[in-house]
């Protein structure tokens, strides 16, 4: 008799572990005021000492920033949006992982898991929620539609941030695959950009039965020979074509210009307590991720019409200041130890879009070599780092054309 209650006790622990919980969010109002006090009582540096970014994120674009989010901008109205999606949180291997989850009207759907990267959140793929779930409402066939989940990463957002070492990309894929199960999913793909590219083809590699194939925005197909050139400042290697050499020449100028701030997350993230206390210190870590996606950013501050607003941007910025993720997120950087470029040797079907002003647009011929079961590759006419983001319809439509061999 002891026994037996103590087995059912256990499975009840079992069974609420496993729970899935709605999940609603809302920030009390004193912390969007102590948050605009702060902002509205920066102490800015001096002028940059050149006319160009060269120098990183430039004062105007800061300051434009700052004037706009300490007295204009509402997060009630993301909040709203947010609060009016299907949000859950569930324990996956001892930490709390919170996820958008929209099913489709359309019952054939296939079930698609989409993951963001830094400094993204889950706000980068609101955009796509309605044109994935509901294509017959975007021009698109009903059997187009996709189940869609959309978990955010540990450290990040609203799931937990791990107290101890070893939420490395790895743990992330086998814990996305839990969560597919658990929502009931026999068959799935998956999808992701920046880190949730890494992510998605980690999974790709753990290939688990009921994964048909994965997508991918930023793919990891560049030969070992070109990374290393590239990486070490070494000409590009002999006998390169149009398209190798452009993507060459973009590699170098990033590791050579734009890789200081994955640097010191990868190897000192707690020391980034300036970012966790000025919210415009904030701002201007997250802006100078790459090159493009800057310098499109510095455009809409200053009231340029963009793929994205200043709300859009944000958005996401105000999600990491009051979650205070900006060095739990940081510390992915420390735990991987993966080359975010180089092939991983996915064995099972992949799909690849390239967007031009990524921070390298894939050649053919390397992704052809990185994927042996290549099913979809296509480049588009505009995007950057944060395609989902920033050019929704060209996203979705291509991601639709990706999976598309698999509904036959």
């Amino acid at each position: 008799m002891t026994q037996t209650s103590a087995t059912s006790q256990g499975s009840k622990q079992a069974a609420d572990k496993n729970s899935i919980r709605p999940f609603h969010f809302e920030v009390p109002e004193a912390e969007l005021i102590e948050l605009r006090r702060r902002i509205n009582a920066t102490r800015w540096p001096d002028h940059e000492t050149v006319t160009d970014q060269s120098q990183g994120v430039q004062l105007a674009t800061m300051e434009a920033l700052a004037r706009y989010w300490g007295t204009e901008y509402d997060w009630r109205k993301v909040e709203a949006r947010l609060n009016a999606l299907p949000q859950f949180i569930t324990e996956i291997d001892g930490l709390d992982i919170h996820f958008i989850h929209v099913r489709s009207q359309h019952e054939d759907a296939l079930p698609l898991i989409v993951t963001h990267g830094w400094p993204g959140s889950v706000i980068e793929q609101i955009k796509i929620i309605d044109p994935l779930t509901n294509p017959t409402a975007h021009g698109a066939s009903a059997s187009d539609a996709f189940h869609l989940v959309i978990p955010s990463m540990p450290g990040y957002g609203f799931s937990g941030k791990p107290t101890t070492p070893g939420w490395d990309p790895d743990r992330i894929a086998r814990a996305w695959v839990v969560l597919m199960n658990r929502l009931g999913y026999k068959k799935f793909v998956a999808q992701g950009g920046d880190w949730g590219a890494l992510i998605t083809e980690l999974m790709g590699v753990l290939a688990p039965p009921e994964l048909l194939a994965i997508h991918t925005n930023m793919p990891g197909a560049v030969p070992n020979d070109i990374n290393a050139a590239a990486f070490t400042g070494a000409p590009a290697p002999s006998g390169l074509e149009a398209d190798e050499q452009h993507a060459f020449d973009r590699l170098a100028f990033f590791y050579k210009h734009g890789l200081g701030y994955a640097l010191e997350m990868g190897n000192r993230p707690q020391t980034l307590y300036g970012i966790a206390d000025s919210p415009v210190g904030l701002a201007a870590w997250i802006l100078d991720h790459d090159e493009a996606s800057e310098a499109l950013m510095a455009r809409v501050f200053a009231g340029q019409s963009e793929g994205l607003t200043r709300d859009d941007i944000l958005d996401n910025i105000t999600l990491y200041w009051l979650t205070n993720t900006a060095i739990s997120s940081a510390r992915l950087y420390w735990e991987n130890k993966l080359a975010f470029f180089a092939p991983k040797n996915v064995a099972i079907p992949v799909a690849v879009s390239i967007f031009p002003d990524e921070i390298y647009a894939a050649p053919r011929s390397w992704v052809e070599r990185a994927y042996p079961k290549l099913i979809h590759y296509n480049r588009l006419p505009k995007g950057c780092h944060f395609a989902a983001w920033e050019q929704p319809q060209f996203f979705s439509e291509d991601v639709r054309a990706g999976f598309r061999s698999l509904r036959k």
